[in-house]
């Protein structure tokens, strides 16, 4: 990896930053060129992935522009700690959109039935499956972005019936069997309801 320049101090930051803010392409160029070593650091996190080394700097850069260009002075106190959230999530942008055109199997695809003739998806098993830093850290996102919609999206009965499928919330993980004992309903109701829950935050999970 090249040899990047010294970050910059706090006062030059906030110098160049002014500059910027006044129409500086200059002042720009140079907050991009003195924080690229923030940019080559949280690449490293992501070695090990498909991309080229050259390919994930470039989208890093990218990340590390936008930070440049939405960052507020009087929100943070720093560029580089709000311009690290803006690296990564452009990074984890670029693995999860290479995923989605691959055709990686969905979290939500089928994969068998228990006892009981319930389905099975990755959902249910995926926290068995070990996993590197870099798709830990995706995956934390993704569940803080499910429990969001889960709210949002859902029905209270919907919501209901997820959390004791899944055991979500602290809730005991229940069969469908259990849940409709519990809601006084029809088990294959409680199937409807799952599915179409599931179907529903997985359109919003995709489309936001």
């Amino acid at each position: 990896m090249k040899t990047f320049l010294k970050p910059l101090t706090s006062e030059e930051e906030k110098y160049y930053l002014q500059e910027y803010k006044r129409g500086s392409q200059e002042a720009k160029n140079v907050l991009i060129e003195r924080n690229l070593r923030l940019v080559a650091h949280i690449v490293k996190k992501y070695q090990g992935v498909e991309e080229e080394l050259d390919d994930l700097i470039s989208i890093g850069t990218i990340g590390l522009i936008k930070a440049i260009h939405t960052f507020n002075q009087e929100k943070s106190n720093r560029l580089s700690t709000y311009a690290a959230r803006c690296i990564d999530n452009e990074l984890l942008m670029l693995l999860r959109s290479k995923k989605k055109t691959s055709k990686d199997i969905s979290l939500y695809e089928p994969i068998g039935t228990d006892r009981e003739g319930n389905e099975i998806n990755l959902l249910d098993v995926i926290e068995n499956e070990p996993v590197d830093v870099v798709k830990n850290y995706s995956l934390k996102q993704d569940i803080r972005k499910l429990y969001y919609l889960l709210g949002f999206v859902l029905t209270k009965r919907e919501a209901e019936v997820l959390k004791l499928r899944f055991g979500l919330y602290g809730c005991d993980e229940l069969t469908q069997r259990e849940i409709a004992k519990r809601l006084n309903i029809s088990r294959s109701y409680v199937s409807r309801i799952e599915k179409n829950a599931i179907l529903k935050l997985r359109n919003a999970f995709f489309s936001s």
